[in-house]
């Protein structure tokens, strides 16, 4: 998953968080999708990063929250913020533990599947995200949405630029170029196709998947509806969900 653009960049993610189409779109949509948590869930946050959703589970009640990423910068960031705010999170860094295999009944992986570069790639995260579930887990993940946006300046109003190289070619590289703040740093992504997805999916021992439509806020609701229409109408990142049917019970 490319870890090594990422060492450097936990402090960039943090700050990137905070960005009002985050906190009004994508982290209600997300954790709408996901729905409650409590003590008897437990949920892997598959490609970590920084810690942000794996420290929102673990505020909303989940049993146990394990955080994996293969970035050792990302890994030690949130172990210092876990260090210091004692959620109890495990963050492990690397592979996923083979005793932890089957074990979870929840795994988000947000901005994970955009990291792949090549098809074997996507397989191999599903396939990980499907060994970490038990059967009839679930899988919620963001995938940058199959019909995104030729017009690289179209999301710039949100803090951020996305420039699918290759057009909407499977596996073709996405330039995403964030603004936040002093920030001014490219990271690469890659680009699939839902038919592609699904059929990943479908390798890997998942069910049917479905794609769900993002939702505001509250807040953002109750105010006019012009800044925030253009992401509603195409939004960077879809929102894919599916549950695991061959794990282990």
């Amino acid at each position: 998953m490319m870890s090594s653009q990422f060492d450097a960049l936990a402090q960039l993610y943090e700050d990137f968080s905070a960005l009002p189409f985050r906190q009004h779109l994508e982290f209600p949509t997300v954790l709408g999708a996901v729905g409650t948590v409590n003590a008897e869930r437990k949920v892997l946050d598959l490609g970590c990063g920084s810690g942000v959703y794996s420290r929102m589970l673990a505020g909303r009640g989940a049993f146990a929250v394990t955080g994996l990423d293969e970035s050792a910068g990302m890994i030690g960031y949130a172990r210092r913020r876990e260090e210091a705010e004692r959620l109890g999170i495990r963050y492990v860094a690397g592979p996923l533990p083979a005793e932890l295999h089957g074990t979870f009944d929840l795994v988000l992986a947000v901005y994970v599947l955009p990291y792949a570069s090549s098809y074997p790639e996507l397989v191999d995260l599903f396939r990980t995200a499907a060994g970490a579930l038990r059967t009839g887990g679930e899988l919620v993940t963001l995938p940058i949405h199959p019909d995104l946006p030729a017009d690289p300046d179209y999301y710039s109003r949100y803090g951020f630029r996305l420039n699918p190289l290759h057009g909407r070619e499977d596996g073709g590289e996405v330039d995403l170029h964030i603004l936040s703040g002093s920030y001014d740093t490219h990271v690469t992504a890659h680009y699939w196709s839902a038919p592609t997805l699904e059929k990943a999916l479908a390798e890997t021992g998942f069910g049917p998947s479905q794609w769900h439509r993002h939702r505001l806020s509250d807040a953002a609701a109750a105010g006019p509806d012009t800044f925030w229409r253009p992401y509603l109408d195409a939004p960077h990142a879809g929102l894919l969900t599916a549950k695991q049917l061959t794990g282990r019970s």
